[in-house]
């Protein structure tokens, strides 16, 4: 009988530690950007500097937990002006599953097809982490966070 005492205490810890974790990181951290703070303003980068897009429609979340933690969703009012810098070797990372307007496979398949087009948001938004966004022809975007490389050239060491 007390073997089996114990055996249920220990699998009644492992699950709740197993449910515990994947809440803190499926919901624990998150929150929801208000639409109307400035948090919610997304910029690109093009030759002449940063611009803001004119855009409706955004659904973010954050964390503090995390610098790759942004994710966010918008569609555009109008189109990327033309001086828009790309992003090289975008790689969307997955949300969490009830953020429902952004999904990192998807997009990933659509950026690799060329259905997307990945731009530079913010270089540096935190050390050593760009904000990059996916765009459609349509006007939608979808952004994340990605890390940067650290190169010697740049002077970062790890």
């Amino acid at each position: 009988m007390n073997g089996k005492l114990v055996g249920l205490t220990l699998i009644g810890a492992t699950v709740a530690a197993g449910a515990g974790m994947w809440y803190a990181q499926e919901y624990g951290f998150y929150d929801r950007i208000d639409p109307d703070s400035p948090a919610a303003t997304v910029v690109i980068q093009t030759e002449g500097g940063a611009v803001p897009l004119d855009a409706h429609g955004f659904e973010g979340i954050d964390a503090n937990s995390s610098p790759l933690r942004w994710r966010a969703c918008l569609q555009l009012d109008t189109p990327l002006p033309d001086a828009t810098l790309s992003f090289d070797d975008p790689q969307p990372l997955n949300g969490p599953g009830w953020f429902d307007c952004y999904d990192a496979e998807q997009i990933g398949q659509d950026l690799e097809t060329g259905a997307a087009r990945a731009v530079l948001s913010q270089s540096e938004i935190r050390p050593d982490v760009d904000r990059v966004l996916a765009v459609y022809p349509d006007g939608r975007v979808f952004g994340w966070h990605q890390f940067n490389d650290k190169t010697p050239e740049r002077g970062v060491m790890d």
